[in-house]
């Protein structure tokens, strides 16, 4: 039998009007809230989203912007953004705008036509024309992965610079000088930013980075593998290579096989995201790990405290680390 607000007033010891106020997206007390969301969890509480919507205007829906369905990160962070919403009532309209602005404006326009009650994006356009129209509209909205600059809006980030630092310093101090390193597209804020402390690792142990190892691919496969063939018929190839997303990663892992290259014997390799794929080359492969079921359930929370119209601490900046693991790819080199 359904659980009911009767049930819920039961369960938290609070009036049903109070339950009610809540559930239609107004603000209680925070522990009261908390108490809400445990009760709909453990009930399995159904909202009648048809009812609500008449009343309040609101749809219950969640529109979820991102680059691309065919990569890992993406769609990781939205299964737990998607579970998380569930929990308390929502439903997503995921829209994939493959790495097109003029897709990701008219994706937008889509969603916004839909009266969707909050848009999480991760955004291409480092202008954010689409996102200021979006909050133009008074629509709450949440960034991930990528800021838009001169735009006061939440924001959920990785430590992108100290990820990229923590990996190339560990193949600094393992003896390597030749370092390579292959990025993703120079005007996104996530390639910046690894590039940056590729940069500045270089510049801390006193070493300049040679400009013919730093390489930029698109975040697909396709481009791991021809810039990982580029450093390997290079006369003075790299002795190592830091690739920076998975994608990317898996296309160079394709690359050494079909050159039959050792790693590491012949190149050390760190790459990017994919904690399966790690212990499945051989030898086990050295990664940088992204929090991305933290990145999505932080922003699916940070969501809905702002469609409850709780707006403390705006705009809020949340900055997750990464680990780096380095395993048997890495060589250590005689001095």
């Amino acid at each position: 039998m359904a659980s009911t607000i009767k049930d819920v007033a039961k369960y938290t010891g609070l009036s049903a009007a109070t339950i009610s106020k809540y559930i239609n997206g107004k603000k209680v007390l925070e522990h009261n809230g908390r108490k809400i969301d445990e009760a709909i969890r453990v009930l399995d509480f159904k909202v009648n989203e048809f009812a609500r919507g008449l009343k309040t205007s609101k749809s219950a829906t969640v529109g979820v912007l991102i680059p691309s369905f065919e990569n890992i990160f993406f769609t990781s962070i939205v299964s737990t953004i998607e579970s998380v919403l569930m929990q308390y009532g929502y439903s997503t309209i995921i829209c994939d705008y493959k790495q097109d602005v003029k897709l990701e404006e008219s994706k937008m326009e889509f969603l916004l036509s839909k009266m969707v009650d909050g848009i999480i994006v991760m955004p291409l356009d480092s202008g954010g024309k689409s996102v200021r129209k979006a909050i133009e509209r008074g629509i709450p909205v949440v960034l991930v992965d990528r800021p838009i600059k001169d735009l006061i809006c939440d924001t959920v980030l990785v430590d992108n610079l100290n990820a990229s630092y923590t990996a190339v310093e560990a193949l600094i101090t393992n003896g390597h000088k030749r370092i390579g390193i292959i990025c993703g597209q120079p005007e996104i804020y996530t390639a910046q930013e690894r590039l940056r402390g590729y940069v500045r690792v270089h510049e801390d142990y006193g070493m300049e980075p040679d400009r013919e190892l730093i390489k930029y691919g698109d975040y697909e496969a396709e481009s791991g593998y021809r810039l990982m063939t580029e450093f390997l018929e290079m006369e003075n190839r790299p002795t190592a290579v830091f690739v920076t997303n998975y994608e990317m990663t898996l296309g160079t892992i394709m690359a050494i096989n079909d050159k039959k290259v050792a790693v590491p014997e012949d190149v050390s390799i760190i790459g990017f995201d994919n904690l399966q794929m790690s212990r499945v080359v051989s030898p086990p492969l050295s990664i940088v790990v992204q929090p991305m079921s933290q990145i999505g359930d932080t922003a699916a929370n940070l969501l809905l405290k702002r469609i409850r119209g709780d707006h403390s601490n705006f705009p809020a900046m949340y900055r997750l680390k990464t680990e780096v693991l380095i395993k048997e790819s890495v060589k250590k080199l005689k001095s």
